[in-house]
């Protein structure tokens, strides 16, 4: 971490807080905040290698979704936005395939990188994912791929660019367009049929970023890949309470199984949103 643009070893102090303040600000406004640079220059290669190598142990598998993950064939009417047939092209390495001595992992479990992120969504504390597979995971889009529209399970998420494509791949966003008490389906709806592009604004990452991100309300995409090489993004979820797990549906469809944990404790949400 690039700990001289940001303190995590100085937290509390002057620094500290004119980083989280910004951080604060710009999440209040639209939900979303990159902090430029946040891994050193020097290990950006070390990062895209890492990330190469995992790639090949993703569960790649194209198929028709929704933006909210349920089953296509749910009983709903027939104008809800869960309706809309989305192509998912990208794929995931689960957290258990990840080395523990991989900068993505050693990032995710730092408790100074956590305390930081904590502070930036304004929150006591943080806890890791508990779900063995969601918590850390690589994600992986191939040319001609895209992760198409869809909400997070969690509240919030923070992801990392580590491999850039040739081209397309932007990260496109609708902030806070539904809330905790309010799924706003026809702005959802509107985004889907191509009619919402009000609602929708793109950011272009670069390797070692630091994304925050309030997933859980704001639909998001990104956009097909374009060229011959895959982008790739790291996403570290946490929790600001303990236990969240994902579903066994949701999960099988991700990383194409389930662990015993998956199966036991169901899931663990909080709020009563569709997904």
């Amino acid at each position: 971490m690039d700990v001289e643009r940001y303190p995590l070893d100085s937290p509390g102090g002057e620094r500290w807080g004119e980083v989280v303040g910004a951080a604060r600000a710009a999440l209040a406004a639209d939900g979303c905040c990159v902090l430029r640079g946040f891994i050193r220059p020097e290990l950006l290669s070390t990062l895209r290698s890492e990330g190469e190598a995992l790639a090949p142990q993703a569960y790649y598998t194209v198929e028709n979704v929704n933006a909210y993950n349920i089953p296509l064939d749910a009983e709903l009417p027939d104008d809800h936005p869960a309706r809309i047939v989305l192509r998912r092209g990208n794929a995931f390495v689960a957290r258990d395939l990840i080395p523990a001595d991989a900068l993505i992992h050693r990032l995710y479990v730092d408790e100074r990188f956590q305390r930081f992120v904590a502070d930036c969504f304004g929150l006591p504390e943080l806890h890791e994912y508990t779900d063995p597979f969601a918590g850390l995971c690589l994600n992986v889009v191939a040319p001609g791929m895209s992760h198409p529209w869809h909400f997070d399970t969690n509240e919030f998420t923070v992801s990392m660019l580590t491999q850039e494509p040739e081209s397309g791949g932007v990260f496109e966003y609708c902030p806070n367009i539904r809330s905790r008490t309010a799924e706003n389906f026809a702005d959802v709806n509107a985004v889907l049929t191509g009619d919402g592009e009000r609602f929708i604004r793109r950011l272009e990452l670069r390797p070692g970023d630091l994304q925050l991100f309030q997933g859980r309300f704001s639909l998001h995409r990104v956009a097909p890949v374009g060229g011959t090489v895959q982008r790739h993004s790291a996403i570290f979820a946490y929790s600001d309470t303990p236990g969240l797990i994902g579903t066994a549906e949701r999960t099988r469809q991700l990383f194409g199984r389930v662990s015993p944990d998956h199966v036991a404790v169901g899931e663990v949400r909080g709020d009563s949103l569709l997904d």
